[in-house]
């Protein structure tokens, strides 16, 4: 005869049930909340991290734009001043040895290379590193080209000599990546000046049409980056630096020389300045103390003395 459960005993099986269900509800539920809080233990830290990454002060710093120019913008800046004097010879002593002047600057170009090279650039600048990287190739163009045009480079006239190596596809892509490089390193000086002065951009792209009054409300960085960006797309040698041509400009400009001569845009300023050869190195330093004594510049030392 089948017993039946008292319901006494019906009760208490129930309520062992019950009590079961919800201690294994809370066991879950501790996990849960347990998982939650060590997530969040180890959240924090990495968090703080990533906003530490974020706001580094070491990106663009002073000390990165002072290395950049001693250990990879001078070496390829002495390179093209022995370049200028071996060209202004030439052109005064047509009797000059140019294939022996273009064997050395080969060899200076090479040296000039591994000077370079050994330098590490942050991966925090990439502007910086790019123009390490096309100075390089620059340079090793340069050692290329001129190791070719040294065989001939005594036959026909100094100035025929000139023509050859200006027309030798090498030379001119070493002075494209050359300006190129030096646009990006006017760019990371601009980058700079932003994390110094909030109300700089971080950056300047040339419009299609730049004014003469839209440039004189400029900031000097950003002048000099536009003047860079100017130089590139001239795509010509020049003795000069982006400063002297900003400060040539200023001075085209204050002077009311481009409203006599109905220069109304800088395009058509520049076109001007650098066809009649009216730049100089060294034009930012003797106009500096009239324009720029409270402009904000990096420490550089071609923004106090000559390089």
């Amino acid at each position: 005869m089948e017993k039946r459960l008292s319901r006494t005993d019906l009760i208490f099986a129930l309520g062992f049930l019950f009590f079961l269900i919800v201690a294994i509800a809370a066991f879950f539920s501790g996990v849960k909340v347990g998982t939650q809080r060590t997530e969040a233990l180890y959240a924090k830290p990495a968090a703080a991290q990533t906003a530490k990454t974020v706001a580094s002060p070491n990106a663009y710093s002073q000390q990165d734009l002072v290395s950049f120019y001693h250990n990879v913008f001078q070496p390829h800046r002495e390179w093209m001043g022995e370049w200028s004097a071996t060209r202004t010879r030439w052109q005064s002593d047509d009797t000059a040895d140019r294939a022996s002047s273009l064997k050395e600057l080969a060899k200076l170009a090479a040296a000039k290379y591994e000077e370079s090279k050994v330098t590490t650039v942050s991966s925090l600048t990439p502007d910086l590193m790019n123009a390490q990287n096309n100075y390089l190739k620059s340079l090793k163009l340069y050692e290329s080209s001129f190791g070719q045009l040294a065989a001939a480079a005594n036959e026909g006239s100094a100035e025929e000599s000139l023509a050859r190596v200006s027309k030798n596809p090498y030379y001119t892509e070493a002075v494209r990546l050359g300006l190129l490089a030096q646009n990006q390193y006017y760019g990371a000086m601009l980058k700079w000046g932003s994390t110094v002065n909030l109300s700089l951009p971080d950056s300047y792209d040339l419009p299609g049409i730049l004014t003469n009054a839209e440039w004189s409300k400029l900031p000097l960085l950003v002048k000099n980056s536009a003047a860079a960006q100017y130089m590139f797309l001239n795509r010509a040698e020049y003795d000069f630096l982006p400063q002297d041509l900003a400060a040539r400009i200023d001075q085209f400009i204050l002077s009311g020389q481009a409203n006599r001569m109905k220069q109304k845009t800088i395009r058509s300023v520049v076109d001007m300045l650098t066809g009649t050869d009216a730049i100089r190195s060294g034009d930012y330093l003797s106009l500096k103390s009239r324009y720029y004594a409270k402009e904000l510049v990096p420490l550089l030392p071609f923004f106090s003395s000559g390089t």
